[in-house]
């Protein structure tokens, strides 16, 4: 809502043209979690390579989803077994995946690579990074030749049947960054910014990409982008998602202790 507001200061058209359907559309398809249908707003960014005002939001919906797949995952792993449950959704994830980019070549019609980002298509990822976090201990103890193999794996990846593959070799490393290698300082004492610089970067680099800071001194244009997209983020979480945590929450404690 705060970019559909805000898309008036930046955009080419008038301000009785810019309140249009197009902006009606967008607001709508965006509150439905369906950034995809409608990522524009009338006039805005329409000099860039890319119109998207937040392209980051297309996750959202992916996300939620995932949310609301936890319970019936955790319920499958109960009944029937956690590995042989994985393997089974892994499988049949990224057979849909490879069938969508299959059909996209066949046809040339990129709404395939389309759905091929939606659901399922995505659920490799979920389940890579679920079964990192239940062996987290076997990730750890093997992480000498597995981080090294998942490294491997994305300088052969033109070799390898990636849509199977990179799931699995960017879940080791990421697992492996964020839970394994020693932490580097009590940062989220001030806040968890993570959040707000994925939602917040998007919209502020089509800015500064608008104002060409890019194109006539890339480094400044990158320095002022890190000052803003983490201004923002502060903002944000200091704003709107602390104040809506519950008081148990660790960040919470943290930022009292």
């Amino acid at each position: 809502m705060f970019c559909a507001v805000a898309g008036t200061v930046f955009s080419t058209y008038a301000t009785g043209d810019y309140f249009s359907l197009q902006l009606l559309k967008y607001v709508a398809t965006n509150l439905f979690f369906l950034n995809f249908l409608h990522p524009d707003l009338p006039g805005v960014f329409e000099g860039n390579s890319l119109h998207a005002v937040n392209g980051a939001l297309w996750t959202l919906k992916i996300e939620v989803a995932f949310y609301l797949f936890v319970p019936i995952a955790v319920g499958g792993f109960r009944r029937y077994g956690r590995i042989s449950v994985m393997v089974i959704l892994y499988l049949l994830s990224a057979i849909y995946a490879m069938n969508m980019v299959s059909m996209a070549v066949k046809t040339g019609q990129g709404y395939y690579l389309e759905l091929q980002r939606q659901l399922p298509g995505q659920l490799v990822y979920f389940i890579a990074g679920a079964a990192g976090y239940y062996n987290l201990q076997y990730l750890t103890k093997n992480a000498k030749w597995l981080v090294p193999m998942a490294v491997i794996a994305f300088v052969f990846q033109s070799w390898l049947p990636w849509v199977i593959v990179q799931p699995m070799a960017l879940a080791i490393l990421v697992v492996w960054f964020a839970c394994v290698l020693p932490s580097f300082g009590k940062f989220d004492k001030y806040g968890d910014f993570s959040y707000g610089i994925y939602i917040v970067h998007f919209p502020i680099l089509q800015i500064m990409i608008s104002h060409g800071y890019f194109k006539d001194s890339p480094w400044i244009g990158l320095l002022l982008t890190g000052i803003l997209v983490m201004m923002g983020a502060y903002l944000l979480w200091h704003f709107i998602e602390k104040p809506f945590l519950r008081k148990s929450s660790h960040y919470v404690a943290e930022n009292h202790s």
